[in-house]
């Protein structure tokens, strides 16, 4: 397993750009920050980001989130590709004021529904010997329980990241392509069958440090005219894709949703030549 290399305490700025200008901001941070090696080798420098969002038959955490609340959490279970051996991620982003907190644990995939019951990964099924790991899915699970919270929602993202190549204390993201759909299965699987496009062809643009703000982040934002703006994956799909339609999947459960793929799934074309008999000489 890779290091992991996530901020577990940060400031973030976020800003929504053409994919225009997202080409021009990238030979501009390109000169004081390294590409993540995930998408080093990628078309356009970027790798597949997959979430699997919990919440409550209410929505409380979208309703958190568009209510403004200062102090906030979201419930995620992040994946990257559907090969079987491959961990995921229990993961918990809460917002404090102005700060970004993550927590998360990785466990192997054929744990997740016995954890989405309530139990514990054994030793052998958390993807980690670092101890946070653990702790991670044990306080996602408290909150999973204190919330009544279930599979919600699928967001899926191509993430193009840069970093400081001294340390984790600066990353650079552009997120493109933003999709969403409703999602009340955990099979977690990279595909989207009815997905909405959340913020169109725009690119979600996220400056994100830990210490100091750094001093050509000033230039960055004077060269390109940026200005902050609100880009909420989650909470926005929702808005996109239309509160009442999601609560509705959610509400039937993982069997109706199932059905509903296999109703959009395009019919194979049929043989219409007629076979001749084995029999016929």
């Amino acid at each position: 397993m890779s290091p992991d290399r996530m901020q577990l305490q940060r400031l973030e700025l976020k800003y929504q750009i053409s994919d225009e200008m997202a080409l021009a901001v990238r030979d501009f941070i390109s000169s004081y920050l390294e590409v993540d090696e995930f998408g080093a080798t990628r078309p356009n420098l970027s790798y597949p980001v997959h979430s699997l969002y919990l919440d409550s038959p209410d929505l409380a955490t979208f309703r958190h989130t568009i209510n403004g609340n200062k102090n906030r959490f979201k419930l995620r279970i992040r994946f990257y590709e559907n090969r079987p051996n491959a961990p995921v991620y229990f993961e918990i982003k809460r917002r404090m004021n102005n700060a970004i907190l993550k927590q998360r644990g990785a466990i192997r995939r054929d744990a997740v529904d016995r954890v989405l019951v309530g139990q514990l990964p054994e030793p052998h099924e958390i993807a980690s010997a670092d101890p946070r790991h653990l702790a991670g899915v044990q306080r996602f699970l408290g909150l999973m329980t204190e919330l009544q919270a279930r599979p919600t929602a699928h967001v899926a993202y191509l993430r193009e990241a840069w970093m400081s190549p001294r340390d984790n204390s600066v990353r650079v993201t552009m997120d493109r392509d933003v999709y969403f759909e409703p999602d009340p299965t955990t099979r977690m699987l990279a595909t989207m069958l009815e997905p909405v496009l959340v913020f169109g062809r725009r690119v979600i643009l996220e400056l994100k440090f830990t210490g100091r703000y750094p001093d050509w982040w000033n230039e960055l934002v004077r060269v390109f005219g940026l200005q902050q703006a609100s880009a909420a994956k989650y909470a926005d799909g929702i808005t996109c894709y239309g509160e009442a339609r999601v609560k509705s999947f959610v509400e039937a459960g993982p069997a109706a949703w199932m059905a509903h793929e296999e109703a959009l799934r395009p019919t194979p074309p049929q043989c219409t030549e007629t076979t001749p008999s084995l029999s016929a000489a």
